[in-house]
């Protein structure tokens, strides 16, 4: 039977003064509070309870209810993903990308990143070798060959340490992943969080390249052109921890007006670039400057990048982008000069 839990954060985002409110609808506060922590398990919960917090936070039983274990973020430190397109900690991430619009120097980033916590990182080196691989052998913990090896060296570093996976699509494709992943399951290994490019370049024309993927994230060659890394789409790349309400609501709150603020700034792009922002409305002409801003704030130096960029890179904190956009989208960044942001770590103003 697939384990059952509160999805807390859809409650706590619909219902704001959640004790309050539960006592209000002649709950108890405590056995709400319990629940929302665990400590009462939802399968003994009574229908009673559940019917009436799904009453409260509007939804329906599906919705209130998670089946399987939660979801959980997993923190890059790398701004853009961690706002809108969050990684899912033991899920599939794919990214999708022209040749030279910087997937693989994000996947080597990200082992970068990982591997200074501690995450044991494992390449499983494809066939065909392509720019960006010898930076992945590099950072990369092991480096394997073959699905045999891979599975040998998850099941010894999973007993252990949590586990990052760096593999191509012809991997997925030739059901290789699948078979590893059914295998590890049947042994009880922890999820392993797999970071899946596309060294062909094929992947960027089909409408799902890897099959289900629980993080998505495509590539722009426009931001590419102008020097705007890493150049991840904010519109269209996005993970399954937006749906269904499974972040904290400051977060949802939060990556929902960026996505709405980028969206317009893109639409009005076009316009300002023929015309001029002057002949913009005076509202459209206050969001492309705040658009214009939180696109400049998502540009970030890698790690991987500073002995040829010579800038230092940062693990921007979550909590701490999350109130850097915040004042951006308030306005609070109005007077920042677009060139003060590209490529920085926290917002100063």
């Amino acid at each position: 039977m697939d384990e059952l839990h509160l999805n807390v954060a859809l409650l706590r985002a619909r219902v704001p003064n959640l004790t309050v409110a539960a006592r209000t609808a002649g709950l108890r506060p405590a056995t709400v509070s319990n629940l929302c922590t665990g400590k009462i398990p939802v399968g003994k919960a009574e229908v009673r309870t559940l019917a009436m917090l799904a009453d409260l936070a509007g939804c329906t039983m599906d919705e209130l209810i998670i089946r399987g274990k939660p979801l959980e973020m997993l923190e890059t430190g790398i701004k853009v993903l961690d706002l809108l397109a969050p990684v899912v900690k033991g899920g599939m991430v794919g990214l999708v990308a022209r040749p030279g619009t910087g997937q693989m120097a994000l996947l080597a980033e990200l082992i970068n990143r990982f591997r200074k916590k501690d995450f044991a990182t494992i390449f499983w080196k494809p066939s065909e070798h392509t720019a960006g691989v010898d930076e992945l052998l590099q950072e990369s913990e092991d480096v394997c060959l073959t699905a045999e090896e891979i599975f040998g060296r998850i099941v010894h570093h999973a007993e252990r340490r949590d586990v990052i996976l760096g593999a191509d699509r012809s991997m997925v494709l030739s059901g290789e992943m699948d078979d590893m992943k059914e295998k590890l399951k049947s042994l009880g290994v922890r999820p392993v969080t797999t970071l899946l490019v596309d060294v062909s370049g094929d992947a960027v024309d089909e409408e799902m390249p890897y099959g289900p993927l629980d993080t998505f994230l495509r590539f722009d060659t426009e931001l590419t052109t102008r020097r705007l890394f890493p150049a991840i789409d904010p519109i269209v790349s996005t993970s399954v921890l937006l749906e269904g309400s499974q972040l904290e609501p400051q977060h949802l709150s939060i990556q929902q007006q960026a996505r709405k603020l980028m969206r317009r700034y893109r639409e009005l792009r076009p316009l300002v670039q023929f015309r001029g922002a002057a002949k913009l409305p005076e509202t459209d002409q206050l969001l492309y400057l705040r658009g214009e801003r939180l696109e400049a704030y998502l540009s970030q130096p890698f790690y991987i990048a500073e002995p040829y960029t010579k800038k230092k890179a940062e693990w921007i904190p979550f909590h701490e982008m999350l109130e850097d956009v915040r004042i951006i989208l308030d306005g609070g960044a109005d007077h920042v000069s677009i060139d003060e942001l590209y490529f920085t770590g926290r917002l100063k103003v």
